[in-house]
């Protein structure tokens, strides 16, 4: 309950940073739906006018939709106001983590076309390195094996990501997922990026440079600080 009661102290702390007639980017996860609901909240209650809603995952689109938030598709706009997201590790220099919700290449997208990213989260989130858990890959299905092997070659450790009923997980892409895991924490996280991003295969990883803008740290107290 306190790691919940954080994660709803910060999403409602950058549901009030919302102003009327802003294009809003939603982002995925738990977290990230605690601002959904809080936005659509302040619509329903202050009159606040969105004007467009934009989702990095259909999970965050069918829920703005149901909460009545005018949700409209990145293809159709140029310029998102603010996108207000999760992340599942933050260094001090507001490098990130994100993906573990298997949506980080839609979320990288929108954060690009955002004249802000948000960042929402409790403070187990905070690292000093990033690579204290899994990094997300998303990896094409097309010679996803040879794909694979490309990145062990690189020394990693890695695999599939899969639902519970033991399938392979496919993003909202129709990509698979790889899950690398490392040995330590990152001293050059942006080298590993240029390794991974340059395999013929790889979409994207779940590394978020130089995208973040304001950090919402929630407490369970109900609290949040920003950085």
């Amino acid at each position: 309950m306190g790691q919940e009661s954080a994660k709803k102290a910060a999403a409602k702390g950058a549901a009030k940073l919302i102003e009327s007639k802003m294009i809003v980017g939603l982002g995925s996860g738990s977290t990230a739906a605690f601002f959904i609901e809080a936005l659509a909240h302040r619509a329903q209650t202050e009159n606040l006018q969105i004007k467009a809603a934009v989702a990095s995952s259909r999970r965050s689109a069918e829920l703005g939709e149901r909460l009545g938030l005018p949700i409209q598709d990145l293809n159709d706009i140029c310029r998102v106001d603010l996108t207000v997201d999760g992340a599942d590790e933050i260094d001090p220099e507001k490098r990130l983590i994100k993906g573990r919700g298997g949506a980080h290449v839609r979320e990288k997208i929108l954060a690009a076309a955002s004249s802000e990213m948000i960042v929402i989260a409790d403070e187990t989130k905070l690292v000093d390195r990033l690579g204290v858990g899994v990094l997300p890959v998303e990896i094409v299905g097309f010679g996803a094996p040879a794909t694979r092997m490309k990145v062990e070659d690189l020394g990693y450790k890695c695999a599939w990501r899969q639902n519970p009923d033991g399938s392979l997980y496919l993003s909202d892409n129709g990509n698979l997922l790889l899950d690398l895991s490392f040995e330590a924490p990152l001293s050059h996280p942006e080298a590993v990026q240029e390794e991974l991003i340059h395999l013929p295969g790889v979409v994207d990883t779940g590394f978020f440079f130089q995208l973040a803008g304001r950090i919402l740290i929630g407490y369970p107290n109900g609290s949040f600080e920003v950085r």
